[in-house]
């Protein structure tokens, strides 16, 4: 049996233990309430509490993105890893008054957030739906870039016995079935053996490639031969773009919905602060892990650029398995483990964006089973309209991450400040929110994406910032019903 029948064996039993967990799941369920279906009861423990944020926080955009984005610039794009760990120290500074707060009073969404915090204000009503309205592009996006990484990766790897086409619509049903069967706990319990084995597969790909190519000094000696420009240090421009990487990702990720309700669904407060101490650790141990593998394949491998240089974490497994052995069940471990990551990024976003439609877009709240259903459904057909733009193929999951984040940033000032200024009102907020999307879109659309390396999203969310503080300042609030 070659790597690509192998391949495809392993990607049947896999699709067939996530079956039988979705089926588990949903005979483990006590109602049908959005509690209960979104949040798992809010019951996550902190070991599956911290593999579910830790193979959400790693999906198909660092799996595929991150080493293709590497590859393109070389060791420049290091800096993925300070990203990833301001998002960490950003969680900080929301999660001790958000989680208290979501106990209290049963956040479900992270706009029931909102609309509690600035209830009865001026704007309230309208704010609470433009965070939506982000956050539900923002997770559409989000699925959009895990269907084509699988349609990627089952395609790559199987020697196109699986279609690219093909894997985005049976990967994507598999992933509905299950999330609509077992909601919150079938996600977290998958993303508790998705997280393992992308941890395991990682590690053991990068020993690999360091071992077959010398070391990192080798590795760094031939790239500086094939492309003296992955080795320069960025100039002012280059630099800017750090630190605006790091602002524009640091802080949108930390509103990520998904990543909100793992708050809201932590059993305790010792649980969740555990797990986000473990996940510290997270990007020196995969973000780093991957932005090296993507460099060490600059000797190794030749792809076009563009979305091209996305498989190139398939075509190191496919030459892996070349060794035989043990080097193909490696191999076929990390393919395993990379569509384990993007289909719990996957399935997060969509139970995420089920229950966002119901309560932030059309204002259904309380605890019912019709409001449950209605999430399933809507979040089904929303997946459905996905898929045909999933197979298109002209766009890197890099770019894609880079344009959900400049909408999602926009929402920052009403959760990041919003929960700690309590003079912060919702028509401030809300004119702020819509001065930065407007102005980032706007340059977006006339093909402008960085001003001197700066997003135009971050310098829309300081544009953002400006405003809320100013129209605040003026009018005054005193509301701040959601701190606690």
């Amino acid at each position: 049996m070659n790597f690509s029948e192998m391949g495809l064996a392993a990607l049947l039993v896999y699709v067939g233990v996530l079956l039988v967990v979705g089926e588990i799941a949903s005979r483990s369920r006590r109602d049908l309430s959005p509690k209960d279906h979104f949040l798992g009861g809010r019951e996550l423990g902190v070991f599956v509490l911290f593999l579910t944020l830790y193979a959400t926080a790693y999906s198909g955009n660092s799996l595929l993105g991150y080493p293709g984005k590497a590859y393109r610039v070389g060791f420049s794009f290091v800096m993925a890893t300070g990203f990833m760990m301001a998002i960490i120290v950003v969680f900080h500074v929301l999660v001790p008054r958000l989680r208290p707060a979501a106990v209290q009073r049963g956040y479900v969404t992270p706009g029931d957030f909102v609309r509690d915090r600035f209830s009865g204000e001026p704007g309230s009503r309208a704010l609470v739906a433009s965070v939506g309205i982000l956050m539900a592009l923002a997770l559409a996006n989000f699925i959009l870039a895990q269907l084509k990484a699988m349609g990627d990766v089952a395609s790559l790897v199987t020697g196109d016995l699986i279609p690219y086409s093909w894997g985005v619509v049976g990967l994507a049903a598999m992933i509905l079935f299950y999330e609509t069967r077992g909601g919150m706990r079938a996600v977290a319990w998958t993303d508790a053996a998705q997280g393992i084995l992308m941890g395991v597969g990682l590690v053991t790909l990068l020993v690999w490639l360091l071992d077959g190519s010398g070391g990192i000094e080798q590795i760094t000696l031939e790239v500086a031969r094939i492309r003296p420009d992955a080795v320069r240090v960025p100039d002012a421009a280059g630099c800017a773009n750090w630190f605006s990487t790091i602002a524009l990702l640091g802080l949108a990720s930390v509103i990520y919905p998904q990543a909100i309700q793992r708050v809201y669904a932590a059993k305790t407060g010792r649980a969740l602060s555990q797990s986000f101490a473990w996940m510290t650790f997270m990007p020196l141990a995969t973000t780093l892990v991957v932005t090296l593998i993507g460099i060490a394949a600059i000797p190794r491998v030749e792809l076009a650029a563009g979305v091209a240089s996305d498989g190139v974490m398939p075509v190191l497994l496919r030459e892996w398995a070349q060794d035989g052995g043990l080097g193909q069940a490696a191999a076929i471990l990390v393919f395993i483990g990379a569509l384990s990551a993007i289909m719990s990024t996957a399935d997060s976003c969509l139970l995420s964006l089920g229950s966002l439609i119901v309560r932030d877009l059309l204002g259904q709240r309380g605890e019912s089973a019709r409001q449950t259903r209605m999430g399933k459904m809507l979040a089904a057909a929303v997946l459905l309209a996905i898929i045909p733009l999933a197979l298109e193929r002209d766009l890197t999951l890099w770019r894609l991450i880079e344009l959900k984040m400049e909408l999602l940033i926009q929402c920052v000032p009403a959760f990041l400040l919003g929960i700690h200024w309590t003079r912060q009102s919702a028509m401030a907020t809300l004119l702020g929110l819509l001065a930065g999307t407007i102005f980032a879109v706007s340059l977006t659309l006339l093909g402008v994406t960085k001003w001197g390396g700066i997003h135009v999203g971050v310098i829309g969310l300081g544009l953002n910032f400006l405003v809320v503080v100013a129209v605040s300042t003026l009018t005054g609030s005193s509301t701040g019903r959601a701190r606690a």
